[in-house]
């Protein structure tokens, strides 16, 4: 009655000479696989009629010799072979289950075709990857909305205060100094460099209604959102990030915590706040630096320099460059904290995502600059 069994004596399986049975006994487990594997890979599956699998006399059982089970019934598929019943021990049927519910393991080197068709093979790639990453953004947006209407309609029990104070501390006030000494910097730079230009013409007054006007409107809310991606995304997703690979998000849920009201949300709010606050102080740094330039290159007089000022800018020029900040805060915050959720269990991921956290953002943060320029120029502001 046997057709064939595995060389290990504790890991064993039968075949019925019509092949309408076939028994598997012992404990199919990752010690005895090599062997299992091997006997199982010298069968002949072919014949006719269906075939019932009697795995009832199964002693141990794990994911590797679940696994076999598993690969043998589609191999018996494969040949056209219909399995009528899978009989199991009820205590390995969430085993079996788990197993054969599995996501594969992508492999880590994919095979490339050369020439043109491997590029049109990478830009397709890149095109499926973006747009599931969108899609996915996307659906994770849906998700923060719904969640902060509800935190706005019962604010006491949904908003958490102290945790967005605390993100107003972390986002906005230890930021001031690198984005004070920056955008000093760049008041410098951007006076020395009009001015440069400026004096061939004898219009070197005209360098302080460049520098208004480009720090105010551009340069000072651009560069304030930049330097936050790089500092606050990128610590949203390392944060969060570092907290699944430690299973803490994992236990929030097992205690039945939202992890969107307790991680996202006061994030976003507490940079939504922040940003605003740090483009204003943005503005003021980049036109000292410009105001310093012009007094010690242009000769330029404080009074001077406020009174010219005062002609090129209005308070919509001002404002234009505001109300940029709570949009590009927004869209820095969801990165970060979408990537944050994204980490797999383990430390590669953490820096891989936390770069890319960074890279998404500041890439968004310059589409919205861009397409807030269109919109305003089409609205004559």
């Amino acid at each position: 009655m046997i057709e064939a069994a595995s060389d290990a004596p504790e890991a064993w399986f039968t075949l019925d000479r019509d092949g309408g049975r076939l028994t598997l006994g012992g404990a199919w487990v990752t010690a005895h696989c090599a062997q299992l594997d091997k006997a199982l890979g010298g069968q002949d599956w072919n014949g006719r009629g269906d075939v019932a699998i009697d795995a009832s006399k199964l002693e141990r059982l794990d994911s590797a010799g679940a696994w076999l089970v598993l690969r043998t019934r589609k191999s018996l598929e494969a040949v056209g072979r219909k399995v009528s019943r899978l009989d199991l021990p009820e205590m390995y049927v969430p085993l079996l289950k788990a197993v054969e519910g599995a996501k594969p393991c992508e492999p880590y080197v994919s095979r490339i075709p050369p020439g043109f068709r491997g590029r049109l093979y990478r830009i397709g790639r890149a095109t499926v990857h973006a747009g599931r990453q969108g899609w996915s953004i996307l659906g994770y947006l849906g998700r923060v909305t719904v969640e902060a209407a509800e935190a706005l309609v019962r604010p006491a029990r949904n908003l958490r205060i102290p945790a967005i104070f605390h993100q107003v501390e972390e986002t906005g006030i230890n930021a001031l100094p690198i984005v004070g000494l920056l955008a000093f910097l760049i008041g410098i730079v951007l006076a020395y460099q009009g001015a440069d230009q400026l004096k061939r013409f004898g219009a070197e007054i005209f360098t302080i209604n460049l520098l208004g006007v480009g720090v105010l409107r551009e340069i000072g809310g651009l560069i304030t959102a930049i330097i936050v991606a790089g500092r606050s995304g990128s610590a949203f997703t390392a944060h969060i990030g570092t907290m699944r690979v430690n299973e803490e998000i994992d236990a929030m849920q097992t205690m039945g915590l939202n992890t969107v009201e307790t991680l996202v949300l006061p994030r976003i709010i507490g940079l939504v706040i922040a940003l605003p606050l740090l483009t204003f102080y943005s503005d003021v740094m980049g036109l000292l630096g410009g105001a310093f330039m012009c007094y010690f290159q242009l000769g330029i007089t404080i009074h001077v320099f406020l009174r010219q000022l005062q002609d090129a800018i209005t308070l919509n020029t001002l404002l234009v460059g505001l109300v940029k900040a709570p949009v590009f805060a927004f869209v820095i915050a969801l990165v970060g904290c979408y990537e944050g959720f994204q980490v797999e269990r383990n430390a590669a991921s953490v820096g891989l995502l936390t770069t890319r956290a960074v890279v998404e953002g500041i890439f968004l943060v310059i589409v919205l600059d861009a397409a807030f320029s269109v919109m305003f120029s089409v609205l004559g502001v």
